[in-house]
């Protein structure tokens, strides 16, 4: 009787000792599972382009076990706790031994800590030797077993073990030591990770690279005993090199990953390609290492059939210094130069104003108190548009904007979705046709998106996540391919390649502040902007010669071959000039007051030495071409230019006169001598 009831006292005590441990267990606190991990830019395939620290600069980064390569996984139970996947928490084996160990050898032989005891430590950050410690993780791991899976136990240990330094988690670890996402790696490079967490510091490749690589020889072996790889494996694994320093964590397209971030930490896919990206900032780096540091540039790719941004740099060198590489220069306002003249063009086209065969004149015209002048201050007589064009002249297409009205340019920037902006919120003049107006180089590669998407403008898109967006139209395709036609006829920098490849402007704002360059090929557009972020001149900047040669260096790698350009569309009119509707022909001056003919050398009454090759004649006015006399009798026909030779060798007084096409006459007379 009394063994019965020293039985049932005995069991009664086994319950109520269980009861109070699930109870004991039950009323685990557990710490908080969720930690913050850095918010990442990734491109178009998912490729890490940017991340961004954590609290206290901690490298934390979000990590799921199929991104994680199996081996690794299998060599991390292995060593740490190979009967993870079989015990409650606590593995009572191992616990057994390491007691029976310690009591024989008076000290500490070997631990007994679980990885779920592991977690608990990291949970809490809590101590690893001290009893109190130890019973604290056993409780929280025995928790942790009762409201997480196996899985959510291992992926919180792959998120907060600590790699040494800054670095927690296993993706953060791969990334600093190896260069590499951890979804697949080598056995040297698996052991190697396996062994970090256990000294993290004493460990650590950059200040310790013996003890790390003998730390992971030693997990090589275990593994090699084990049967997870096989002897031969762990023999050649022993030959690989093991990392002596640090890795930089990515760091491409920063000013863009930092516009993306500012909406909201988190994951980030942009249209970006990687390859492309890395590829453009090199070349970014190489083309303005040794210029002025005071100088910037900014260059964007796009694919102009989608919309898609494939490569966005804002500066050569993301940091502080002369060149302010913190400013992203895609989004600066800048005054655009001659780049909007193909705008222009396009809509005059589109309007009926003229046709790339139209005549147009280059002289002195003055539109009320403004009176503009060419770059180079001479002017071309009368010329085909499209060779106006080609020379970024400034006075014929101050004409056509004259005749359309500066207003309506406006207008086809808002229409486009641009962002322009007037000095001092004033009305728009007919200097804008010319740069005065403020402008991105986002708006720009925009533009010239919609030009080689035949006339059809949408909003450059940078995040995938991002529908295509409505285009809208800003002209008609006929009018769009006559542009981009005309602008594949300029001759390419040296070394660029053959003419007729890619439709392309340049362009320098006044005072020589901007260097532009905007070009498009049958799928890919780019845009460059080389300057001063601070706004000052740049003495010798030109477009053509600053932005046009990395425009053309960006273009070809975005693409192994140049993309064909478009044919013209079927209403396209093919012909020359005279052959064109008679109101095409030649554009007329409406709005203009023109200054008179005038000769302005010699001067009246000069006496000048007689030369055999004739005597320099120079007028300013009236309209080419220009028709010459001496005494009354015509010696030169059809001239143009402002300078003239009349064949007159003397001796004797001799009158000059010249009369241009609209019968406005010049007279002088003088001494030969």
């Amino acid at each position: 009787m009394s063994r019965l009831l020293a039985l049932v006292l005995l069991l009664w005590s086994v319950a109520l000792a269980r009861d109070a441990t699930d109870n004991w267990i039950a009323r685990t606190e557990i710490p908080v599972l969720i930690h913050a991990t850095a918010s990442e830019v990734r491109d178009r395939d998912g490729h890490l382009l940017r991340a961004y620290t954590v609290e206290d600069g901690l490298w934390r980064m979000a990590l799921s076990l199929d991104q994680v390569d199996p081996l690794f996984l299998d060599m991390l139970v292995a060593y740490e706790d190979k009967r993870f996947f079989d015990h409650a928490g606590v593995d009572t084996i191992a616990t057994a031994r390491a007691a029976w160990q310690g009591l024989r050898a008076g000290r500490i032989v070997s631990g007994a800590s679980t990885l779920t005891m592991q977690v608990a430590r990291l949970l809490e950050d809590g101590s690893t030797g001290a009893w109190r410690g130890k019973l604290r993780q056993v409780r929280l791991a025995l928790a942790l077993e009762r409201r997480l899976s196996k899985a959510q136990i291992l992926q919180l240990y792959l998120e907060l073990a600590s790699y040494g330094g800054n670095v927690e988690g296993l993706r953060a670890a791969s990334l600093a030591w190896l260069g590499k996402e951890p979804a697949r790696l080598i056995p040297a490079e698996a052991a190697l990770l396996v062994a970090l967490p256990q000294a993290p510091e004493s460990r650590r490749p950059d200040r310790h690279p013996e003890a790390a690589r003998a730390a992971r020889d030693r997990v090589l072996a275990r593994m090699a005993g084990a049967g997870v790889i096989d002897a031969e494996t762990a023999r050649v694994s022993l030959r690989d090199p093991a990392p002596q320093g640090r890795r930089a964590f990515p760091l491409l397209a920063p000013h863009l990953a930092d516009r993306a971030v500012a909406q909201g930490p988190g994951r980030h896919d942009l249209t970006l390609d990687r390859g492309l990206q890395r590829r453009l900032e090199a070349l970014a780096r190489t083309y303005m290492a040794g210029r002025d540091g005071r100088l910037s540039m900014a260059l964007i790719v796009a694919d102009h059939q989608s919309g898609e941004v494939l490569a966005s740099i804002g500066s050569p060198d993301y940091s502080a210094g002369e060149g302010q590489g913190f400013v992203d220069m895609t989004q600066a306002l800048r005054s655009p130069g001659s780049t909007l003249k193909p705008l222009v063009y396009g809509l005059a086209f589109d309007r009926g104003l003229a046709h790339p065969e139209t005549l147009i004149s280059d002289t002195p015209v003055q539109f009320g108190s403004y009176a503009p002048q060419n770059f180079d201050g001479r002017f071309r007589g009368e010329l085909r548009v499209s060779r106006a064009l080609q020379l970024s002249l400034n006075i014929p297409v101050v004409r056509l904007t004259e005749a359309m009205g500066s207003a309506h340019l406006m207008a086809a920037l808002e229409t486009a979705g641009l962002h322009p902006e007037l000095p001092k919120g004033g009305a728009p003049g007919l200097a804008v046709s010319l740069g005065g107006v403020g402008l991105s180089l986002w708006d720009m590669v925009t533009l010239y998106a919609g030009l080689a998407n035949g006339g059809e403008v949408r909003a450059l898109r940078w995040r995938a996540e991002e529908s295509e967006a409505e285009g809208a139209r800003l002209m008609s395709p006929r009018a769009a391919w006559q542009v981009g036609h005309i602008l594949a006829g300029l001759a390419p920098p040296p070394q660029a390649g053959p003419r007729g490849r890619v439709a392309y402007k340049t362009g320098t704002s006044y005072g020589h502040r901007d260097a532009w360059a905007l070009g498009f090929d049958g799928r890919y557009v780019a845009g460059v902007w080389i300057g001063r972020p601070d706004g000052t001149p740049v003495p010798g900047a030109f477009g053509g010669d600053l932005a046009a040669p990395l425009l053309f260096e960006a273009l070809g790698r975005a693409r192994a071959e140049p993309v064909p350009l478009p044919a013209p569309p079927p209403d396209t009119l093919l012909v020359g000039n005279a052959a064109l509707p008679p109101h095409l022909q030649r554009f007329g001056d409406v709005g203009a007051k023109r200054p008179g003919l005038r000769l302005t050398f010699p001067p009246e009454g000069a006496r000048l030495a007689a030369d055999p090759r004739g005597v320099p004649v120079k007028l300013r006015g009236g309209v080419p071409p220009y028709t010459l006399l001496a005494d009354g009798e015509v010696v030169a026909t059809r001239l143009r230019g402002e300078a003239l030779l009349a064949p007159v060798s003397g001796p004797g007084f001799t009158t000059l006169s010249v009369i241009d096409a609209a019968g406005q006459a010049g007279r002088v007379s003088i001494e030969l001598r």
